[in-house]
């Protein structure tokens, strides 16, 4: 809705991963390294752990689109709250292989038949296990066993694991030992600094054809960061309610107000995840009535919820616009 009124020739702050928008920041950059280096051993795991929305995901799709499709064969793992065989059939039929009807054994042949075939052609396994942390131990051993498997003196396979901080502790236990000293790389990812949050706001609005409307004040990139923590999901829910906010209004300005105003909406709306609001002044006490101020204080009051009743109305009938002019063409 708000990108036409921008004039965007896409949605900038969309929470699904797309590689468009991979932005390099420092820790980015290292952990793409880390991925490289780790890729260049030709076994053994790979560890990248980072907050929810830190961006994992995007890295691995940005680094996809880097490697060459002819060399590397990948599968990726989205559920991961599965018990141990079923872990192994979910990567069997993700690597284009039938599971059903066969026990363990036959499901592991399969599986070094076709790390086989894939050599003989140039090309290499990889996995990506993603939500980690949500494994079992007995899962997780699967995983190992996998990499145990060789192919004439090869690996057969090669192992990402993305998830969440906790998952550093699930490795530092001693049952996963021998599960820890497979891995060859190991990187954390952390949240972006204050200067990175405004490069990254920036650059996901040019990567959709934003030309300086609307115009974001200092102020604004500082609150987005005060909000979010610069953490860069967080920082797409809330900058794309900013937006929106700014269409409804009609505004070609995004400032501090309008990002603080928004992130108590969500706040609101949705709970956590938005950071901590800050705490309330103390509100005045009301004059006694009788007063001389009780009657300037009573005015004040019905002057500000007549100009938020007009406001509200302002964005009902802006909304009910745009929805038209939305809606009108897909007919």
């Amino acid at each position: 809705m708000y990108e036409r009124f921008y004039k965007l020739t896409g949605i900038p702050f969309q929470l699904t991963p797309d590689r468009r928008f991979f932005f390099s920041s420092s820790g980015h950059a290292r952990a793409i390294a880390h991925l490289v280096y780790g890729l260049s051993q030709q076994e053994g795991f790979i560890v990248i752990t980072g907050e929810v929305g830190a961006g994992k995901t995007t890295l691995v799709e940005h680094l996809w689109s880097q490697l060459d499709r002819n060399t590397y064969v990948t599968s990726r793992i989205v559920t991961t709250q599965v018990s141990g065989d079923d872990l192994l059939r979910l990567v069997l039929a993700n690597f284009g292989l039938e599971t059903s009807g066969m026990d363990k054994a036959a499901l592991l042949r399969r599986f070094e038949s076709l790390a086989l075939e894939q050599q003989g052609w140039g090309r290499r396994l990889v996995l990506v296990v993603d939500e980690v942390q949500n494994l079992t131990l007995p899962a997780l051993e699967e995983l190992r066993m996998l990499s145990n498997i060789t192919v004439d003196g090869r690996a057969s396979v090669q192992t990402i694991l993305l998830g969440q901080p906790q998952f550093r502790q699930t490795l530092a236990r001693p049952d996963t030992e021998q599960l820890r000293q497979r891995v060859l790389a190991s990187y954390h990812l952390g949240p972006l600094s204050v200067t990175e949050t405004r490069s990254y706001i920036e650059h996901r609005l040019r990567t959709v054809g934003w030309h300086d409307d609307p115009h974001w004040a200092d102020t604004a990139f500082d609150a987005v960061y005060s909000v979010t923590n610069g953490i860069p999901r967080r920082i797409n829910t809330l900058c794309s309610r900013v937006l929106l906010l700014g269409a409804l209004e009609e505004s070609h300005l995004i400032d501090a107000d309008m990002v603080e105003s928004t992130a108590a909406e969500l706040r609101e709306d949705l709970g956590g995840g938005m950071g901590a609001a800050a705490p309330a002044a103390p509100a005045a006490p009301a004059p006694a009535p009788g007063t001389a101020n009780a009657a300037e204080y009573l005015l004040r009051r019905i002057q500000a919820v007549e100009a938020g009743v007009t406001r509200q109305d302002r964005l009902f009938r802006r909304v009910i616009d745009l929805l038209s002019t939305y809606i009108e063409p897909q007919r």
